[in-house]
């Protein structure tokens, strides 16, 4: 670690000792109401087991590029960003039926042992082993939303400081179910590039780079100019983070991303990859994708929609869609007089959330 507190792997190391030490202790509290709760929380603590921290090093980074130095407590408050991804990636799982996350079951998966007795379609009326396993799975990412906003209260910051940002939770909530709805009532719908980035935007991308930027940024007291370069850098870089992803969820190594290769398929979702496809398509490879979207695909089918894809070249369309948005980021951040540090950090995170594997 430099002098300064930061380095990429050791910052991640900080955040991942705060998570598991307070999601074990909530764990365990939550354990010790019944002991029939034990496997509901020990998918608390796998929920937060993973993860690139990317959520809690923009919002350190909001609070450091405002001039203010390394702080544990304002870690503390960072990981709470982490908790709130944990959660949406609970109930996102949840709501497109995906079996694998970090390449183990998701929670809703993994709670099916937990309601084992039960039969699959209980013919008294009651909940069967599929609904029970995801009922679970929907409380779990219900208190770890909730033990986002303890972690963030509690983190050791002044009482001053943390009034400031509390308004953003709102914000960042309000948003991400938004963009989570939206995705829900466009999946399946007119395929539409412009409506795919809107379902990104609100769904990811404010809550992945821009929102914990100003949350650090509102920490440290920073002043409307930074506050309105960070939307800027915020915005498009998060765009880039999920376009990259619907490019690994269809092209990446299931082996290295840790997902299913089929769920974008299966779920016929509303992607920018797919809406570009259907654009790019004439009426035979339209008649094509149409058989294929919305079922779960073999691995025949699934190298028949990425052939479409390639030969179309819509993945080339995606990734200059991704370089740029980072260029419009990196742009935005060349225009922010910022400690060198904090421009440098931000400038690496801009390139890593872009070109990765997983």
């Amino acid at each position: 670690m430099t002098s300064d507190g930061w380095e990429p792997a050791a910052f991640k190391a900080r955040v991942d000792e705060v998570l598991r030490r307070f999601v074990a202790e909530e764990a365990d509290r939550f354990a010790e109401i019944d002991p029939a709760l034990a496997p509901v929380a020990a998918q608390l603590e796998a929920a937060v087991a993973d993860g690139k921290r990317l959520r809690a090093a923009f919002c350190y980074w909001g609070w450091r590029a405002a001039g203010q130095p390394d702080s544990d407590a304002l870690v503390r408050a960072a990981a709470s960003m982490e908790l709130v991804h944990a959660a949406a990636v609970v109930h996102d799982d949840l709501i497109d039926d995906s079996a694998l996350r970090h390449g183990r079951p998701t929670v809703h998966v993994a709670l099916r042992g937990a309601v084992r007795n039960r039969p699959p379609d209980d013919l008294r009326g009651g909940a069967g082993t599929d609904t029970a396993a995801r009922s679970l799975a929907m409380l779990v990412g219900d208190l770890l939303m909730a033990l986002a906003g303890q972690l963030f209260a509690i983190c050791g910051l002044p009482a001053a400081y943390l009034g400031r940002a509390r308004p953003l939770w709102t914000v960042m909530a309000r948003e991400l179910i938004a963009g989570e709805c939206l995705e829900i009532l466009r999946t399946g719908a007119v395929h539409d590039t412009e409506i795919s980035l809107k379902v990104i935007r609100y769904k990811t991308a404010k809550y992945t780079v821009e929102q914990p930027l100003l949350i650090g940024g509102a920490l440290a007291g920073a002043g409307a100019r930074l506050r309105e370069g960070y939307s800027a850098y915020g915005l498009p870089l998060g765009e880039a983070f999920q376009l990259r992803d619907d490019l690994l969820g269809l092209f990446g190594d299931p082996a290295v991303t840790g997902k299913a290769g089929t769920d974008d398929v299966r779920g016929h979702r509303p992607t920018a990859l797919l809406a570009e496809t259907w654009r790019l398509a004439g009426d035979e490879d339209r008649e094509r994708l149409r058989a294929l979207l919305g079922r779960q695909p073999d691995a025949e089918a699934l190298e028949t929609v990425r052939g479409v894809m390639r030969r179309l070249k819509s993945p080339d369309r995606v990734e200059d869609m991704i370089g740029a948005r980072v260029e419009e980021a990196l742009a935005a951040l060349h225009d922010l007089v910022l400690p060198a540090r904090a421009a440098a950090a931000l400038t690496a995170l801009a390139r890593s959330v872009a070109v990765r594997l997983a």
